[in-house]
């Protein structure tokens, strides 16, 4: 009983920061009728509507954990929330992953067509770091206010960048038909998914001051984990289950936490990084609940 409750509060928790989370990237976005209109439904389609929402998720749990005021953690997490969008984005284009499916429903350039798939990405991207660069509390902002909001639009760029999410990329596009090691799986993946899913995590402390070298920690081995069970998904699950095309990897002969180390080792493996991920906020004290329950929706999906 004590667990269904439990549950079901962590449910209800994670049902309204997805909703905040929506209502703040509608407001954000440009309405779709404002000129250039195709590029900007574009940009609605690819952000709103669908999605876990994990990455925001991550941001408001890390905020509650130092008390960070909600204005700030809806530009925070809108802002990560449009990196990964763009991501995905260009993800599917033809000269990437060339997929069709995405959330459930065609991906953006099989709707509004290459061109405009590529300029929706990149407006997505320059929005995220404008709205960290605008918003600040209401009132003068003080001086440590400008300076850790630099450094929140600092940590985005990089955890972005080359040595971040886009070289991962590169790294991935690179080792495709090969087989790599699970120390070169882990160098990719760190950077491919893990460098947003960290950023999202710090963005959430840095919204009100440095972030601890423990909740760091938590954040590498939530978001090596959550490729880990990505991989083992695209191996396991169906399309319709997982709202994108299954099986692609292996089409594709990327190499994969699968193809490495075998699906039961794979499992293991997330499960050794969540139970980590545990320990690691064992330092932090206070309200690490909420980053307990996402380091259990991540590794124990089933979607």
């Amino acid at each position: 009983m004590l667990a269904s409750a439990t549950e079901a509060d962590f449910a209800a928790w994670m049902g309204a920061i997805q909703a905040r989370v929506e209502a703040a990237l509608a407001r954000s976005l440009p309405g779709p009728q404002q000129a250039p209109a195709r590029l900007h439904q574009a940009m609605r389609y690819a952000t709103l509507g669908s999605g876990k929402r994990v990455r925001p998720l991550l941001t408001f749990a890390a905020g509650e954990l130092v008390g960070a005021d909600g204005s700030r953690l809806e530009a925070a997490a809108s802002a990560v929330e449009m990196i990964h969008a763009y991501s995905l984005v260009h993800d599917d284009m033809p000269c990437m992953d060339d997929d069709v499916l995405r959330r459930g429903k065609p991906t953006v350039h099989v709707e509004y067509g290459e061109a405009t798939a590529l300029l929706a990405g990149d407006a997505l991207q320059t929005l995220a770091f404008q709205l960290l660069a605008e918003h600040v509390k209401e009132g003068k902002p003080t001086d440590g206010d400008a300076a850790r909001q630099l450094e929140m639009v600092r940590t985005l760029a990089v955890a972005a960048g080359s040595r971040g999410m886009a070289g991962g990329q590169a790294i991935d596009l690179e080792a495709t038909g090969k087989q790599l090691s699970q120390t070169e799986l882990e160098f990719m993946h760190v950077r491919k998914t893990g460098a947003l899913i960290s950023a999202a995590v710090k963005l959430g402390a840095l919204c009100t001051g440095p972030c601890p070298a423990a909740l760091e920690q938590y954040a590498h081995r939530v978001g090596l984990a959550f490729q880990v069970v990505d991989d083992v998904l695209d191996a396991e699950a169906s399309t319709a289950t997982l709202g994108k095309t299954a099986g692609k990897d292996s089409r594709q002969r990327k190499p994969t936490y699968v193809s490495a180390l075998g699906a039961a080792r794979a499992k293991q493996f997330a499960e050794e990084l969540r139970r980590g991920a545990h320990a690691s906020l064992d330092a932090l004290g206070g309200r690490t609940e909420r980053l307990r329950q996402l380091a259990d929706f991540i590794v124990l999906r089933k979607f």
